[in-house]
């Protein structure tokens, strides 16, 4: 029997919330810009951080937390791939994981490929590690985005070294095939080059949309891969401080045991024990609820920018809740969102941030209750001059 949708926490519940989303427009602003979603935390989080606050268990985090093997457990039983435990590690979140194993496996003017358009962050992380980014956009084929393996291919033979890829793709959505991650793996492999992957978002891959881990994608992925992973996109624990590093060999198990001591005490207790709760067997259920409430949301979406705003341009996503979405077709500039959020009260990401790519997109956080996102639509439909 299916399990019903998740349903998103009152919007007068919501403000009394002091995160990001919440904290940085007034009242009159609909938040859908980073992301940060509306549901309840799933039971099994709430019981485990209820328990550790009511004995004060707020100490430090311990040098054997036990992540490892939760983790190991998680992707066993959704993607059907056991890693070793002895090779997952932990610290504060996935960018710290990345920065850090980025500065391990290059060095400093080294350039790294980065896939646009792409996560803000990824242009920062690079050059804190010391290198320097290098663009290899997605190929839009017009049914769907994907790698651009040739122009990887040509990137790494003019001597870049490593590349950060989104698996699955933010803000695309896109998850990426295994045919085409392999591909990925066996170049960085002839070239001596590493992959960095960023996996936050691979629980909310929707079916048929299938996902593959990279390690898991060729042999050769993982003698050149890292992944570094959390749960705070799917469950909404940002403010909660873990993810896990992972390898497949021994060679690179060995440049993640060889990272100063202090990136594994990053990593905050009620983090720890929050991830924990949600990759334990107990939260599948809650998972499995709130992929129907994105599933419906990604939809919904569709049908209201074809009622209210006809001439925007959106693919529904594979996974995750935010939707990536061209309305350059209104002349609203080359970044939509100020004009929006200024005009509509709708609040939602800056499309040229993820890159050049951007220009005349934002970004929509879908994540909310059907009845707030066919609110925000409205009101940026109302921007539309009546014909």
């Amino acid at each position: 029997m299916s399990v019903p949708p998740l349903q998103a926490l009152p919007l007068a519940l919501l403000r009394q919330r002091t995160s990001t989303k919440w904290r940085s427009y007034g009242d009159d602003v609909i938040p859908m810009f980073v992301a940060e979603t509306d549901f309840a935390l799933a039971p099994g989080i709430t019981a485990a951080l209820h328990r550790a606050v009511e004995i004060g268990d707020t100490g430090y985090t311990p040098p054997r937390p036990g992540i490892d093997l939760d983790f190991a457990d998680f992707a066993d039983r959704h993607w059907g791939w056991r890693p070793d435990p002895t090779r997952i590690r932990w610290t504060g979140d996935v960018m710290m994981g990345v920065v850090e194993v980025l500065r391990a496996v290059t060095s400093p003017g080294d350039r790294v490929i980065v896939t646009p358009p792409v996560y803000p962050p990824f242009y920062d992380t690079v050059e804190e590690a010391g290198t320097v980014v290098e663009r290899v956009p997605l190929v839009d084929d017009g049914h769907g985005w994907q790698l651009d393996l040739e122009g990887i291919e040509r990137a790494l033979a003019a001597g870049a070294r490593s590349v950060l890829l989104c698996n699955p793709h933010n803000p695309t959505g896109t998850v990426h095939t295994r045919e085409s991650l392999a591909g990925l793996a066996r170049l960085a492999h002839r070239f001596g080059a590493t992959v960095v992957s960023d996996e936050i978002h691979a629980p909310l891959t929707h079916a048929p949309a299938v996902f593959t881990p990279f390690l898991d994608a060729a042999p050769e992925a993982a003698v050149v891969g890292y992944t570094v992973t959390s749960a705070s996109k799917t469950y909404n624990l940002a403010g909660l401080k873990c993810a896990v590093i992972v390898t497949g060999a021994d060679e690179t198990a060995a440049v993640v045991r060889g990272l100063p001591w202090e990136v594994e005490w990053r990593a905050g207790l009620f983090g720890v024990i929050a991830n924990r709760a949600a990759f334990s067997a107990d939260s599948d259920e809650w998972l499995e609820g709130l992929l129907a409430a994105l599933d419906q949301n990604r939809r919904l979406l569709a049908d209201l920018l074809a009622e209210h705003l006809p001439l925007a341009r959106y693919r529904i996503p594979d996974a995750g809740f935010l939707a990536w979405v061209d309305v350059s077709a209104y002349g609203w500039g080359e970044n939509p969102a100020p004009f929006i959020r200024r005009e509509a009260k709708v609040a939602l990401h800056h499309g040229p941030l993820f890159g050049e790519e951007g220009v005349g997109h934002v970004r929509i956080n879908v994540g909310c209750a059907p009845e707030v996102l066919r609110e925000a639509i409205e009101r940026i439909g109302r921007l539309v001059p009546a014909v």
